[in-house]
């Protein structure tokens, strides 16, 4: 007996990996190389770091609306300009290939000052004795930063890694907000959660709903999350441990 939706299913969940990778490599990536600028304490130190943290409290909502008017292909500034740059026809929210690219894009410029003050924080947790005896040994800024400061950063890592994953396989809010509840254009941007509530509470396009299929796409996605989570959590904490 086949599962139904058994397709769909599998590339919405293929999409929520794509979103992990994604946000795991753009978001927390931009977000260690922001903290450590930071760390270095530049001129206006506490003007950028309240830049960097100011899309975390907007509403997603409001974000989503705003890169959706930005990205419009008729009227949306950023396609204007691209259009003046001469990139024809730019319109990523309309391209299977760039939707799901664009979203994470616009995910992790919401999302990127979280992470960017978690590592921050962990930064100034280690003691400067550490850096000054590894200078004193000849170690550079690269070997101080690789051997010292990333390993222990490990508790912030596990933070990070975590939420990003809890938060990449429930993506829900953005999808939803920028391309609709069936995951436009054409099931390119389409996420496990956006298929749970399309065949729990019906769409504009679909005249039935699937309420037994949701709740099986719901557990299975409860299970994905609460058994990804523990172990991804015991594994990296004994990776702490062993640093």
């Amino acid at each position: 007996m086949s599962f139904p939706f058994r397709d769909d299913f599998l590339e919405a969940m293929r999409h929520n990996v794509l979103a992990f990778i994604g946000l795991m490599v753009i978001q927390n990536g931009l977000g260690l190389a922001l903290a450590y600028a930071l760390w270095k304490q530049p001129p206006l130190m506490r003007f950028f770091r309240a830049t960097v943290f100011l899309p975390v409290i907007l509403s997603l909502v409001v974000v989503g609306f705003l890169w959706k008017l930005f990205l419009d292909p008729l009227i949306g500034p950023i396609t204007k300009l691209a259009n003046m740059s001469g990139i024809a026809s730019f319109a990523p929210l309309g391209d299977p290939a760039w939707a799901l690219f664009t979203l994470i894009c616009v995910n992790a410029w919401r999302w990127v000052g979280f992470p960017t003050l978690v590592f921050l924080a962990g930064m100034n947790a280690i003691p400067e004795d550490y850096y000054e005896a590894a200078r004193l040994d000849g170690a550079s800024e690269w070997q101080v930063f690789r051997q010292i400061m990333l390993p222990l950063l490990a508790p912030a890592f596990t933070t990070i890694i975590i939420l990003t994953f809890i938060g990449s396989m429930e993506w829900f809010e953005l999808p939803y907000v920028m391309a609709g509840v069936s995951g436009n254009p054409g099931g390119a941007t389409d996420t496990m959660a956006l298929m749970f509530y399309r065949l729990a509470f019906g769409a504009a396009s679909e005249a039935t709903s699937n309420v037994g299929v949701a709740a099986a796409i719901s557990v299975i996605l409860f299970v994905i999350v609460g058994v990804g989570s523990a172990i991804g959590a015991l594994y990296l904490r004994r990776r702490e441990v062993e640093m």
